[in-house]
């Protein structure tokens, strides 16, 4: 095991004057799935804008073996690391596959997605190639967004909040994606609310309380583990 894709160590960062995070500190692997899970408003979602620049950090962020604390978030995107945002961001215009197209960061470099291999692992997103973004579900909708944003080639996919307000069986179809997503070697971390999806598909879970790790271990950890789950997360 070489050094992990992304590590964060002692990382602040501040909303006006308030101390949102408070050193936090944490690792992803190559082609692992590791979920940052806590109550809403500790934390959560400002470490991974803190990692894409979106927020100033302090402290150190190591991506693929170079630090990142200072770069713009076009230029961290450009080293490998892709950012799916809780807003799901799609042109509503613009048909999926045109959707798709425009996340490619290059069309000159052969990444590992093509639309074609996203219409595979997809067939939901097959059928409505020609439907333009805005008239597809909100399940669909945060499945176009991840996938636009796997054309772009990322190393390491933050996706923040995906199951928000999706029914169970989008639920469903979006854990088979990132289940997916890791098996061809991209690395994903996860911000979310749902402990079940989390759990199953995981292999390392972090638990955030008020700007720190609160938790690391597995998902059979966290599972016996009542009281971290009692205290940080049961809402």
């Amino acid at each position: 095991m070489g050094e992990p894709m992304l590590q964060v160590r002692d990382l602040h960062a501040y909303y006006g004057k308030s101390h949102i995070l408070q050193g936090v500190t944490f690792d992803v692997g190559e082609g692992e799935i590791v979920s940052l899970l806590g109550r809403n408003g500790v934390g959560r979602s400002t470490t991974i804008k803190a990692i894409m620049g979106d927020v100033p950090p302090s402290g150190s962020i190591r991506f693929k073996g170079r630090e990142i604390v200072g770069l713009k978030p076009h230029q961290v995107a450009r080293l490998g690391l892709g950012y799916v945002p809780e807003n799901r961001d799609i042109f509503p215009g613009l048909t999926v596959r045109q959707n798709l197209l425009l996340g490619q960061k290059s069309t000159r470099h052969k990444g590992r997605w093509s639309v074609e291999d996203l219409f595979e692992v997809f067939p939901r997103l097959k059928e409505r190639a020609d439907t333009p973004g805005g008239v597809l579900s909100g399940g669909e909708q945060q499945m176009l967004t991840i996938c636009r944003t796997l054309m772009g080639d990322p190393d390491l996919i933050m996706i923040d909040e995906p199951t928000e307000g999706l029914s169970p069986m989008m639920v469903e179809l979006v854990g088979k994606l990132l289940a997916e997503i890791a098996e061809r070697g991209v690395s994903i971390l996860l911000v979310e609310q749902k402990l079940t999806i989390a759990l199953r598909i995981s292999h390392r879970l972090y638990v955030m309380g008020h700007g720190h790790i609160v938790f690391e271990g597995t998902p059979a950890a966290l599972n016996a583990d009542a009281a971290v789950r009692k205290e940080w997360l049961e809402v």
